[in-house]
């Protein structure tokens, strides 16, 4: 049976600023302890490779922009697996529903970008991790920004995407799923 162990881990960090209320994250599509992620269809699973709904509160007051990204550090590749980068989303939105990280882009924002995944093209990849290789950890993680845009463009790969987040994140707030098959 596949499963997604939620460690339901919100512990939500709040990076930088330690004076407002705690910048969450949450998930109605992630709660409970044994769940799917909707799987990635290819690469030997079968899944529908929808992204969680996603809502998040308290970010700074100065939020220019967010990002999303899901990443799994277990990935048998020595330096993990990107599942899904989008950046550029308005400071007025708060939340994304089931489905936002579509390939077409089309359910997100205008202007906002989605860059290349770990699979090869943008939009969300949902899990896959070797059959028989454990619960793999899927940190989704928020992060509000100082720039209302980052400067980057869809075939921006995903360490310089990390990079450039890493330049401006003044806060983030993430959820740690676990997925195995």
């Amino acid at each position: 049976m596949k499963s997604l162990l939620l460690s339901f881990t919100l512990l939500c960090f709040l990076s930088f600023n330690s004076n407002a209320q705690s910048f969450t994250l949450s998930s109605s599509s992630l709660q409970g302890q044994f769940l799917s992620l909707d799987e990635f269809n290819g690469f030997g699973c079968s899944g529908e490779n929808q992204s969680p709904q996603l809502s998040w509160k308290n970010a700074p007051a100065n939020t220019k922009s967010f990002a999303i990204t899901m990443y799994d550090p277990d990935a048998p590749t020595g330096s993990g697996w990107w599942h899904w980068l989008v950046f550029d989303l308005p400071a007025d939105l708060n939340s994304l529903p089931k489905g936002a990280g579509a390939t077409d882009g089309k359910t997100l924002p205008k202007g906002c970008i989605q860059s290349p995944t770990d699979y090869g093209s943008p939009g969300y990849g949902g899990p896959c991790p070797p059959e028989g290789h454990g619960d793999h950890q899927y940190i989704i993680t928020v992060y509000a920004l100082d720039v209302a845009q980052l400067g980057l463009n869809a075939t921006t790969n995903a360490a310089v995407v990390g990079y450039y987040l890493g330049n401006h994140t003044i806060a983030k707030a993430s959820i740690v799923a676990y997925y195995g098959r």
